[in-house]
Order: C-alpha cells, then sequence, then structure tokens
C-alpha cells in the first residue's frame, strides 16, 4: 500500500464512480482500476463495490477511507513544512481556528503581519476546539486559536483577555432587570440555548448556585445559538467578542454576572515541536495579550 494508491482510492470514494474518479485525476480508467485491485489484493479484502454506473464502498473501504484521509493530511502537512523552512518569511501557515474567534482573529495585527510578509498565504482549518486540538496533534496545522476551557497540558499557550459571557435574546425574551447585565437566578427562569461546547461549565455554575436552569436547546456552534435566540426560541449563552461578527442590533444583549462564566482566546501549539519560522512569528502577535503561559 503507498501513497499513490491511496489518492487514487479517496478520489473514487468522492467521486462514487471509477470513470468520473479517472477523469478527476487525468488519467485513464485501466491504470486505475489496476491499482485499486492491486490495493485490494494487498490488504485481502474488497474495498469498492463496482456496479454498471456508481462504485460504492464496503464497510472496509469506508474504514480504509477514514484512515486514508488522515495519512494524506499527515503527509502534506509534513511536505508543506520542510518546504516551508527552507523559505523563512514565506509559504503556508497553516493554522486551526475556532468559529466563535471571529470577533477577535483577524485583527489589525494580521492585517500588519500580511503587509511585513507579503509572500504568505493563511491555511485556515476550522472547527471546535477539540477538532483543533486534535489537528495540533496530527501535525496538520501549526498553531491553533482554541478557546478557554482546554486541557493545556500539552501545549504552550499565549492567551487573549479574558472576556464574560453574554445572554443575547429577543425583546419578547428579555429576562433581568438591568439593560446591560444579567444575574444567574434571572437567566435560570428563562429558556436557554447554549452550544455543547460550554455544556458542563454552565452547568457546574447553575449547580453551584442552587439553580437547575431548562435549557431548550444545545448544539454545536455559537452562531447556532446566536440564530436560535435571534428566531425567540430562547436566550443565547455565547461568548461576548463573537458578538462583533454578528452585530445583533435588533437584539438585547447583556453580560452574565459570573466570575465563572468567562472565556479567552488562546493561540496553541505542541511543547515538543519546534515552530517554523512563519508560525512563530505569528504567535508574536499575541505577546502584548493579557498572560502568557509555557
Amino acid at each position: 500500500m503507498n501513497l499513490k494508491q491511496l489518492k487514487y482510492f479517496t478520489v473514487i470514494a468522492e467521486e462514487h464512480q471509477i470513470t468520473a474518479a479517472a477523469n478527476k485525476l487525468h488519467i485513464a480508467q485501466p491504470p486505475l482500476s489496476y491499482e485499486l485491485g492491486m490495493l485490494e489484493k494487498e490488504l485481502g479484502v474488497t474495498l469498492v463495490k463496482r456496479g454498471p454506473r456508481n462504485a460504492e464502498l464496503t464497510d472496509a473501504g469506508r474504514l480504509l477511507y477514514k484512515r486514508a484521509e488522515q495519512i494524506l493530511a499527515v503527509t502534506t502537512a509534513a511536505e508543506r513544512e520542510i518546504r516551508n523552512y527552507g523559505r523563512g518569511m514565506s509559504g503556508v501557515l497553516p493554522i486551526g481556528a475556532i468559529s466563535s474567534s471571529g470577533g477577535i482573529i483577524p485583527d489589525e495585527r494580521m492585517l500588519e503581519f500580511t503587509n511585513h510578509y507579503p509572500d504568505v498565504r493563511f491555511e485556515l482549518h476550522e472547527g471546535n476546539t477539540f477538532a483543533i486540538i486534535d489537528m495540533l496533534e496530527k501535525g496538520i496545522v501549526d498553531a491553533g486559536i482554541v478557546r478557554t476551557p482546554f486541557l493545556s497540558d500539552n501545549f504552550n499557550c499565549r492567551y487573549a483577555e479574558r472576556e464574560p459571557m453574554e445572554a443575547v435574546m429577543t425583546k419578547d425574551r428579555e429576562v433581568g432587570d438591568s439593560s446591560g447585565s444579567v444575574t444567574l437566578q434571572e437567566l435560570a427562569g428563562a429558556p436557554l440555548i447554549i452550544y455543547r461546547r460550554f455544556e458542563q461549565l454552565f452547568s457546574e455554575t447553575f449547580a453551584a448556585e442552587n439553580l437547575a436552569p431548562f435549557v431548550c436547546c444545545i448544539n454545536d456552534d455559537a452562531r447556532t445559538t446566536y440564530i436560535w435566540a435571534k428566531k425567540g426560541f430562547g436566550v443565547g449563552l455565547l461568548p461576548k467578542s463573537i458578538l462583533r461578527v454578528l452585530n445583533p442590533t435588533d437584539m438585547i444583549c447583556k453580560d452574565i454576572l459570573s466570575e465563572k462564566l468567562t472565556t479567552q482566546l488562546a493561540v496553541v501549539w505542541r511543547k515538543e515541536r519546534t515552530l517554523p519560522p512563519l508560525a512563530a512569528k505569528f504567535v508574536e502577535l499575541f505577546e502584548n495579550q493579557q498572560g502568557t503561559t509555557g
């Protein structure tokens, strides 16, 4: 089994047809079928069910496709890292970023960074904090922009300023006596919308006050939380900085009065890994933030 065979196999899996895969790879169909056959012979399993008009993966094929994606991603990352190492301050800068970082990243400092190094191309990989950490572990990205809380033992970290969590609601769903803030007690009487990333944090914080709020929706993205709140399903709880991107002019937004319900963005990278010059310079952008740990 070699990288060429894995590449051919993934294209077949994605195109669901041998002919279409051959066209995408710019090769003839017989060599592609031959490589697939050799791969199946070597592994001793059928990977693809061939039909007159389509090619569908078997259970073994689906397992290999998942692994092949990972292998090819790591291989690409390794090739890029070696090429970029010799280029110094040019080339590709692969970074991972969570969706809720949009209110802070990119910023003026990153724009200044590109003005200083115009030959740099950002390669952005998006996901939640756990997905970004997984990308770091696999070497797919050099640095990741994640949000606390997360396990930081294996990482060097530079943190942005601490920010409060925000309650976002329509006028019909407004809770709290104050126009700019709301207490946990006031929130406990409203249907809440949260994303899974903060489920445990919210649960523990309310429980510490002997409160048991009703969570009407749990989802996987801050933007989804905002959309559901905007539609009037309940009060959305999300990091304050993301409101800079969402621009909720027709929504009521209030700081949640709780020292525990705060969060920070952080740029992280593996402790045992020497950062390429581009990634090291990118990390320096966070030098003036609130805190640094290593």
